[in-house]
């Protein structure tokens, strides 16, 4: 049975409910949340939305310091896009009845309270206390929730995208997904006029990580699958700053306990970030991470300590309410005691590549959020523009569907999904051993520090799974758990391509054989093309070569 509608948004995050409601008030929407509609990355954002709304501040600013994080590979005209679409960006959210944190005196020149993270060079970054993306989501989700023409289907996984080249049609054009109802295990059929990928980032290939479950990269995969290029996969952020504990295994610290004076400190209470770096804690992400990792190498440290208990307990617990809570909970009191804390996988700043509407290699595809890949963050993305993409390019793309006009395929115009030659399988442990080896052997040889044999040890391991896996999917029906272990592999594979392209350090991608950056030649993106990209085809969107 087909399910049609004229924009299938895969993904409920930031990006896909603002994307949603931003077109239902004239088209019919299908949206797919691979668990419950609040459980993706949004959720746990805890640090804010930078966006430029002080006198003091401005759009220059922000695009000059965006770019400075990058590394030189930023997009000057997506950066432009997004830091001059930001305030409104916030002010729709402000409409739409987001919570943000009021200043603390009126004569701070904003309405709001903005605080200051890794990278800023001004306070620029509006918040709802510390957990911004929780107050998000679920101020959309209750609007999403609530429109009439806006329909959810929770608890499904997508497993790929329906392309008229895949099925024999005339024309380059995405006209669907096959979606697996995990509930009754069934594949179905949902075409849409158009398809937006809102899926986020591919953080679970690493064995520690601050994203839930659900970052498994689908949404990279199925677009490379189906003929879209990706580019800048080799940039993976390491959030500096997760509590060390072995029942927290998601919670991250916000930057913006730096950003208010927290200091990072080895065993022995000492400072170590002023080695690294001029601008200490406040230093860009990848800057920060690198050194933690270094510490603790050099020492043989399960841990570094980030400390702000100088500051009066009340300031803490004002600022900082759910981090103080949810430390407290493992036994941590932040106003009294430093915290202990680690790197770990937390955003993909590569992606699918995509022009300034959103728009990928194929007609009727588009991808928004950390699924894609615009240009805005470059070899490595600045604290809180991520939301802010988020917002900015659901906006673009939702502007360039509406001035187009529908073509959704009829009922029963495309083939269903077909597991007539397949089996249950007796054998989830495969999925099982191979889902722990890849995620271990990602950190071990694709994490912080590289070297050249450590990126072909991953690849030879990979090419391996991707065999191994390859066999599984098609001859057993598939679960949810198979489809996201196909993925990460696949993504797996892509950053190690991408690493291996790249020789020499420049921002998120550090190489012990190149340590440094290679300045002979203008600053390339790692672009890669799949087998099957229909060049003389393909959509207009082009991949800016750095600043």
């Amino acid at each position: 049975m087909d399910n049609v509608c004229d924009v299938l948004v895969i993904g409920g995050g930031a990006a896909g409910l603002s994307l949603a409601l931003r077109l239902a008030d004239s088209h019919d929407i299908c949206l797919i949340s691979k668990g419950i509609l609040s459980e993706g990355s949004t959720l746990y954002a805890q640090g804010g939305i930078a966006a430029v709304m002080d006198p003091g501040d401005s759009i220059d600013a922000h695009v000059a310091d965006t770019i400075n994080a990058g590394a030189g590979l930023c997009d000057p005209l997506a950066v432009q896009h997004v830091a001059a679409e930001g305030p409104e960006a916030v002010r729709w959210l402000i409409d739409q009845g987001v919570p943000f944190t009021p200043a603390e005196t009126q004569s701070a020149g904003s309405t709001f309270h903005l605080t200051r993270e890794g990278g800023h060079s001004k306070r620029r970054v509006i918040h709802a206390a510390d957990a911004t993306g929780r107050a998000v989501e679920t101020t959309l989700e209750q609007q999403v929730r609530a429109h009439p023409r806006i329909r959810i289907c929770e608890n499904h996984t997508a497993v790929d995208l329906v392309t008229s080249t895949k099925i024999g049609l005339p024309g380059n054009r995405c006209l669907g997904a096959y979606i697996l109802e995990r509930q009754s295990r069934k594949v179905r059929l949902f075409s849409a006029s158009f398809v937006v990928l809102a899926t986020g980032g591919a953080s679970k290939v690493y064995l520690y990580t601050s994203n839930p479950d659900t970052s498994t990269g689908d949404g990279i995969a199925m677009a490379w699958r189906a003929g879209c290029r990706v580019a800048n996969m080799e940039f993976n952020q390491f959030h500096p700053t997760c509590l060390f504990h072995p029942q927290a295994k998601t919670f991250l610290i916000t930057e913006a306990v730096r950003g208010e004076g927290g200091i990072l400190r080895l065993p022995d209470g000492s400072e170590f970030m002023q080695r690294f770096d001029a601008r200490a804690e406040l230093a860009p992400r990848d800057i920060v991470a690198r050194a933690i990792d270094h510490e603790m190498k050099r020492l043989g440290s399960d841990c570094v300590y980030l400390d702000i208990s100088h500051k009066p307990a009340e300031f803490i617990t004002s600022h900082f309410p759910n981090v103080y809570a949810s430390c407290l909970e493992f036994g941590y009191d932040m106003t009294r005691e430093p915290l202990p804390v680690v790197p770990a996988a937390h955003y993909t700043c590569g992606g699918v590549v995509t022009d300034m509407h959103g728009c990928t290699d194929i007609e009727g595809l588009y991808a928004i959020g950390e699924v894609a890949h615009t240009g805005l963050h470059g070899a490595n993305r600045m604290a809180s523009n991520s939301l802010l993409e988020c917002l900015v390019f659901a906006k673009s793309a939702s502007e360039h569907i509406l001035a187009q006009p529908c073509r959704k395929p009829k009922a029963g115009a495309l083939p269903p999904w077909d597991e007539s030659r397949v089996t249950n399988s007796d054998e989830e442990v495969v999925v099982t051993h191979n889902w722990q080896e890849l995620r271990r052997f990602m950190w071990d040889y694709v994490g912080i520090v590289r070297t050249s044999k450590r990126l072909q040890r991953a690849k030879r391991r990979v090419d391996l799974l991707h065999l191994e896996i390859d066999e599984y999917y098609g001859n057993f029906r598939v679960t949810s758990d198979l489809l996201e272990l196909r993925n990460l592999v696949l993504v797996s594979d892509l950053i190690i391509q991408s690493a291996m392209q790249r020789k020499e350090s420049r921002g998120l991608h550090y190489t012990l054989d190149y340590p440094a950056p290679d300045e002979s030649h203008k600053p390339h993106n790692t672009v890669l093309t799949p087998p099957n990209y229909p060049e003389s085809e393909s959509a207009d969107v082009t991949v800016a070569s750095g600043s």
